[in-house]
């Protein structure tokens, strides 16, 4: 049926002479639109390059600055200080010696530009010079919540001045300040702070003398390059963390390194499965034109004083994972007219395009009903082809190579790997159900997690899911980008789509369907015997890991952020120590805890360590497992671990984390060939508690006091440690937080339903301290 409305489109006949290639009218205008909308994003592209280029100024300041300089010297006044009348004589020298003449005013004229547009670059790097140092001030972040110096206010006064008008997306990155690399004895002393509560007093001593040898004898030598290193690269830590820590691992992407993002908790604004895919489709390709155009605005701290790096951003699209037997790379092509849609074990290529311009909702719908009604039956090896992302990387890498490499399995392949994102009409039911909320989540954050395995390309930068009731979600690869940077996407597409796009009454996408429109191509492949046993293997490592995981996922309705902050605490600490809580009441012990914090304060920054589990926070959770300690005490131990957390959280955001500098004082020594017993063992320990906060970034987009029901359940990651528990949460508007907890059924000491029953009496536990107290005082 696709073929045969793509034949109409040209006809070709062979001659003794060659071949008669005639176009059709119809051909011959989609070949011009399609040029002219190359055309217009290559201009977009150039245009933002020059304003970008030149940010804190803008193009039309060069104008004021040459017309200013222009205007002096036909008051006789020379700007220069010489420098004008030293372009002059060397225009002349050079004019003369090419043979030519140019009156005295025209040499004028051309010494004043040119002086003009030198003046002006030297104000553009001095200004964003200028930024570079005032952002590399964090003062700001140590003080007082709530309380703000004269220093500081003065500070950020002049950051906005040097900050310039309307930035663009990318407008900062040239201003950011680097990474600084921390003092060897500073972490040293921060790491044996952090495992002293963790570890028995024997193996504290040893590790102590081991930690203060390397400060004293090997770690000088490893900072010196890494020192070396941080002066010209970008960032010292990030194309290490990306290869060594994502690209590296030949394990699965799947369970292991992927991630998820899920719908709105109670909305379901229609159940046709093709039409919430029309929608959610075209806010992703909005998005997208958003993207290329840098129309997005720069996320800023500190109200829109302090901006963060969006590096990330560059790679949110047409972006592919590519296996290798050493080491995977990262595919990013600079634009994509289409996207690859999987459904009943077939694949599909869907334009994006038609008559230059983007399809509509209704459009993108209707190409998916056509996907859905299509009867024809999957090809041998098709339907389970993408087990081999979900599997083990090298024999990927091994069958990419000796059977993808050439003639219709390549084209294929190829539409997959450059489209601009992967979609799967998923062919089960998902979401929050009223009747049985637990097994309903559960469900819904494992098919999100891995599905059935082959029914999710993991290698693709997101692959969006659309369920059969009209549900959705996201599986995102990490390797190009932290969890903050695909939220963001997430949240202006399920606003576009319930506040913007909105449905008909019927259930279908706004507007007409349009008959014209090709229809989706189906791939075609020829999967070999061998390969298909490949595909077999990979899909039974896959299940098994997929089958291992356990996951509960729930929202707390008791309480959220706003009686959190009523109690003048910090809701992460608050929540990090509910997690330190409840692990000691699951596991009888304290464990090494991971919680993610970003360094984007800094130039392609990426994400550090915040070891939450301190001696503080043991100090506060053995006060609330005794019966003898009092309110007033549990409660004084609880404000010090918080503030604790806290200062930690800055710590780590300002460049002064534990784990990224040991962890690249660690590579060094492999480049060095050098052995470190103390860096080896720290870089050994297991993460038996890895915890993440997804950030609400966008909160104007969502009125939750008109709308409260309009509440996202976040998303959530597989298990780090085979023994150990995954914890994502999000905190949503003033009365909801939504935790989403993944084990293994195969560990016998954890299970991740026991774990939220206590994490949810940790909770409450913690939040009655302040109503006691309160009442005490009464």
């Amino acid at each position: 049926m696709a073929e045969a409305h793509q034949a109409v489109a040209f006809q070709f006949t062979v001659t003794p002479d060659g071949i008669d290639l005639r176009l059709s009218h119809e051909a011959l205008k989609q070949i011009y639109l399609s040029g002219l909308h190359s055309w217009k994003k290559k201009f977009i592209r150039f245009k933002n390059g020059i304003i970008t280029g030149v940010y804190p100024a803008s193009p039309s300041s060069w104008l004021i600055v040459v017309v200013g300089v222009m205007s002096t010297m036909y008051a006789k006044i020379d700007p220069s200080l010489g420098i004008i009348a030293k372009i002059n004589r060397t225009l002349d020298t050079t004019v003369q010696g090419c043979g030519h003449c140019m009156s005295s005013q025209t040499k004028n004229v051309v010494s004043g530009i040119l002086f003009g547009t030198g003046l002006w670059v030297a104000l553009i790097v001095t200004m964003r010079y200028s930024l570079k140092v005032l952002l590399s001030y964090h003062g700001w972040m140590f003080a007082q919540h709530g309380k703000m110096s004269r220093a500081t206010k003065i500070w950020m006064s002049v950051v906005k001045i040097f900050s310039g008008r309307k930035p663009m997306l990318y407008s900062f990155q040239t201003s950011l300040p680097r990474l600084p690399v921390p003092a060897v004895k500073d972490t040293v002393n921060r790491y044996l702070e952090s495992v002293k509560p963790l570890m028995k007093e024997s193996d504290f001593k040893r590790m102590t003398v081991l930690a203060e040898d390397f400060a004293v004898s090997l770690g000088p030598k490893l900072q010196w390059y890494l020192k070396l290193k941080s002066w010209w690269a970008t960032n010292y830590v990030s194309d290490w963390w990306e290869e060594y820590i994502y690209l590296r691992g030949r394990g699965p992407l799947m369970v292991n390194s992927n991630y998820y993002a899920m719908d709105l908790l109670y909305i379901l604004p229609t159940q046709i499965q093709a039409a919430r895919a029309g929608n959610a489709i075209h806010a992703i390709l909005l998005y997208r034109r958003r993207l290329d155009r840098e129309e997005i605005k720069p996320i800023f701290l500190l109200g829109s004083t302090v901006p963060l790096c969006s590096a990330q951003w560059e790679r949110m699209f047409n972006t592919s994972r590519i296996p290798g037997e050493e080491t995977d790379t990262i595919q990013h092509i600079r634009d994509s007219k289409h996207i690859a849609v999987f459904h009943k074990g077939r694949y599909f290529k869907v334009w994006l395009y038609h008559d230059g311009r983007l399809l509509t909702p209704r459009e993108i719908e209707q190409q998916m009903q056509r996907i859905l009604d299509d009867p024809s039956e999957p090809q041998p090896g098709e339907a389970k082809l993408a087990a081999l992302t979900a599997g083990e990387r090298v024999p990927w890498a091994k069958c990419r190579q000796a059977y993808f490499g050439r003639g219709k399995n390549k084209q294929s392949l190829d539409a997959v790997e450059k489209a601009a994102f992967f979609v799967t009409l998923d062919e089960t039911e998902q979401g929050y159900r009223k009747e049985d909320p637990d097994a309903s989540m559960d469900s819904y954050a494992k098919s999100l997690l891995h599905g059935r395995c082959f029914d999710r390309w993991f290698d693709k930068s997101f692959t969006f899911i659309v369920f059969k009731n009209g549900k959705i979600g996201m599986n995102a690869e990490h390797s190009w980008a932290d969890a903050p940077i695909v939220a963001h996407l997430w949240e202006y597409v399920l606003a576009t789509d319930s506040f913007q796009l909105g449905y008909a009454e019927d259930g279908h996408c706004k507007g007409d369907p349009n008959p014209n429109i090709p229809y989706p191509t189906r791939l075609q492949w020829d999967i070999p015997e061998e390969c298909q046993e490949v595909i077999e293997t990979s899909l039974n490592s896959a299940n098994i890991l997929a089958n291992d995981v356990d996951f509960y996922s729930f929202p707390f309705h008791t309480f959220g952020k706003g009686l959190i902050k009523k109690c003048r605490t910090s809701p992460d600490a608050f929540v990090q120590l509910a997690l330190q809580l409840a692990h000691y009441q699951d596991m009888g012990k304290f464990c090494l805890t991971y919680e993610a914090s970003m360094t984007r304060l800094f130039r392609e920054g990426r994400t550090e360590t915040v070891r939450s589990c301190t001696t503080e926070s043991c100090n506060f959770v053995l006060a609330m497992v005794d019966p003898t300690q009092t309110v007033e005490q549990r409660l004084k131990l609880f404000k010090i671990a918080s503030e604790k957390h806290q200062h930690l959280y800055r710590l780590a955001m300002t460049g002064s984390g534990i784990d990224r500098h040991l962890f690249c004082l660690y590579v060094v020594s492999k480049y060095l060939a050098v052995d470190s017993p103390f860096l080896k063992e720290v870089l050994s320990e297991p993460w038996r508690l890895s915890t993440s906060q997804t950030p609400q970034q966008q909160v104007e987009l969502f009125d939750l006091e008109r709308n409260p029901e309009y509440v996202s359940s976040g998303g959530g990651f597989g298990p780090v440690a085979d023994d150990g528990y995954g914890v994502s949460y999000i905190l949503v508007g003033e009365n909801l937080i939504s935790f989403h907890i993944s084990s293994k059924f195969s560990s016998p000491e954890t299970d991740s339903h026991r774990f939220g029953k206590y994490l949810k009496q940790a909770m409450t536990d913690i939040i009655s301290l302040f109503g006691s107290s309160a009442n005490s005082r009464k």
